[in-house]
């Protein structure tokens, strides 16, 4: 039998052996496939929505009014129709057939939650949500304020303003003048975000937590009458009141550079005080040295996703980026998958009023507080789109 009849019986006839390729020496095993990166936003919305129904997840409020709005960014990301559902039933348990909403609106707190309802009217075309928006709009000018334009924090807190509170109202307002053809939201949140900077503005980058106007409060100092302190999360609520302003601001609204210098101005605190090491933020943002201080998750989200806009957009230096992929990869640090399968972010600072130095440390450290699931949704639709 020749040579070459015997490898013909050999590959030939054994079939299996004949699709085994002949490796050279030289040859390389073909590289492992990487496991895909986690999609964080789609764990925390399935976990959150896992965890709780639209029926139970909370009342009207701002901290619910902020998670769901993160959670409609993964809805329009990913189209995934029951993320919309579940917001639409969340509101519709407030809002009737009508479009009545039972809500004095007298706390700013209390409007937060209001932005879904001009997406919510884009979205399915019904009018009941443009009405509900309406009760709100009609609201503002009788609303009280500082001699000075500023909208009180709660009209039970006469001449307060509170660096929380521009997050609560003015995107809103403004989301509603570009919606609905009406310029005076316009007006409205850009004199509302410079007002309260004038008061609020501090030399290092930062902002004071609050002012009253009269000074009559304990926690007012000097002839600023500001408080004493830079808390964390009010700073993060004012940069990304002023980047969603921005977002639908007209480009020749005279107050539109007001509201870029106040990204300027807040990104060099961010920079100046950003932990090395993790790259979060502090409780107390300037005492990183100060025992008990701690790093919190919601700010850091906050400031993040206001760096990573700011250079996207073309408010800051490009420098910034790495700065906010910083404050990304220290957020990330602090998300999880526990034994369930669920998601758990931690050390989110619970609901905070005005205080002293003990009272800030000494706030509660939460996991999967929706302070901290809502900023963190923000942040992460931001950074995984622009690639971190």
């Amino acid at each position: 039998m020749s040579r070459l009849s015997r490898r013909s019986m050999l590959l030939g006839s054994a079939g299996a052996m004949a699709s085994i390729p002949l490796l050279s020496s030289t040859a390389q095993a073909a590289p492992v496939p990487q496991a895909a990166a986690t999609d964080w936003s789609l764990e925390v919305v399935k976990s959150t929505m896992a965890r709780s129904s639209p029926s139970s997840i909370g009342g009207w409020g701002y901290t619910i009014g902020l998670y769901l709005y993160g959670q409609y960014l993964v809805y329009k990301r990913t189209g995934t129709k029951s993320y919309f559902d579940y917001i639409k039933s969340w509101a519709d348990r407030f809002v009737d057939s009508s479009g009545n909403i039972s809500n004095s609106f007298n706390n700013l707190d209390s409007m937060r939650s209001m932005q879904l309802m001009p997406i919510l009217h884009r979205e399915t075309g019904q009018d009941r949500y443009k009405k509900a928006a309406d009760k709100l709009r009609k609201r503002f000018p009788s609303y009280p304020r500082t001699s000075d334009g500023g909208m009180y924090h709660a009209t039970s807190k006469v001449g307060q303003l509170w660096g929380d509170g521009v997050y609560m109202a003015q995107p809103f307002i403004a989301d509603y003048a570009k919606a609905y053809n009406d310029p005076y939201g316009f007006d409205e949140a850009t004199k509302n975000l410079v007002t309260y900077f004038s008061h609020l503005k501090s030399d290092d980058g930062l902002i004071w937590h609050a002012y009253d106007a009269d000074g009559s409060e304990s926690w007012a100092s000097g002839t600023g009458h500001h408080s004493k302190f830079h808390w964390g999360r009010a700073i993060g609520w004012f940069g990304m009141a002023t980047i969603d302003v921005l977002e639908v601001l007209p480009a020749d609204h005279p107050r539109r550079q007001n509201l870029i210098d106040i990204v300027k101005h807040l990104a060099t605190g961010y920079q100046r005080f950003q932990d090395p090491a993790t790259g979060r933020w502090w409780q107390l943002v300037d005492k990183g040295t100060t025992s008990g201080n701690w790093l919190e998750t919601s700010c850091s989200a906050m400031y993040t996703f206001m760096l990573s806009r700011g250079v996207e957009r073309g408010y800051l230096d490009p420098s910034y980026k790495a700065v906010a992929s910083k404050g990304y990869q220290g957020v990330l640090a602090k998300i999880s998958l526990g034994s369930d399968g669920r998601t758990n972010v931690t050390d989110i600072c619970e609901g905070t009023n005005v205080g002293d130095q003990s009272y800030y440390l000494k706030r509660a450290r939460k996991t999967n507080d929706f302070h901290g699931l809502g900023a963190f949704l923000i942040m992460n639709e931001q950074l995984a789109r622009t690639g971190g």
